[in-house]
């Protein structure tokens, strides 16, 4: 043994050992502290950041639900406007057919009228024959909405009646119709056929 080695304390050996196990052991705890900490603060942030996300679930839901609503209003309103649409087209339809019909009649209708005016002085029987079954007729048409259009005494008006003859007698400030050429009839508020007439201002 040398006189430098037999300098040496007894047991310094021993403490050098110690310190480096005390120093590995405070740097494990400081980790494990570290590690706590980050791990607490992950924690506090999701907890605080879990309300803004179910807040932010609920307004999404919401909306979602507004739109849905709102669609839903609108495809009934659509709907709606689509029957009532339906029903005026199918109405007019109806009407135009019947108008169109009708409007084949009123040659036989003329040609009633104008049996009625022959048969004035014929055989009585003959005559209310005639007049019997044409007034059976204009009452089928009447209960079918289908009326004659006055004229005679009335003013003149272009959507009702058609002036084929003109004359001034300064009888009247507005054109009159003082004679009724061939009868006029509508269906309801539409005209089938306008009234031939004179008129007279």
């Amino acid at each position: 043994m040398t006189s430098n080695e037999s300098d040496l304390p007894e047991g310094s050996s021993d403490e050098s050992s110690s310190d480096d196990d005390f120093d590995s052991e405070l740097a494990e705890m400081l980790e494990m502290v570290d590690g706590e900490m980050v791990t607490g603060e992950l924690v506090d942030a999701d907890s605080e950041s879990a309300p803004v996300a179910v807040e932010h679930d609920i307004d999404s839901l919401v909306a979602e639900r507004d739109e849905m609503r709102s669609t839903a209003q609108r495809l009934q309103a659509d709907f709606e406007n689509f029957k009532k649409r339906s029903a005026r087209e199918t109405a007019a339809a109806g009407e135009s057919a019947v108008a169109r019909f009708i409007e084949q009649l009123l040659p036989v209708l003329d040609a009633f009228e104008r049996a009625v005016e022959a048969v004035s002085g014929a055989d009585e029987t003959v005559r209310r024959g005639v007049e019997l079954a044409f007034g059976e007729f204009t009452s089928t048409l009447a209960r079918n909405g289908v009326l004659r259009i006055e004229a005679l005494g009335q003013p003149f008006d272009p959507d009702l009646h058609e002036a084929v003859a003109h004359e001034e007698t300064g009888e009247h400030e507005a054109p009159v119709v003082v004679e009724e050429l061939r009868a006029g009839y509508r269906i309801n508020s539409k005209v089938i056929r306008a009234t031939m007439v004179r008129v007279a201002q």
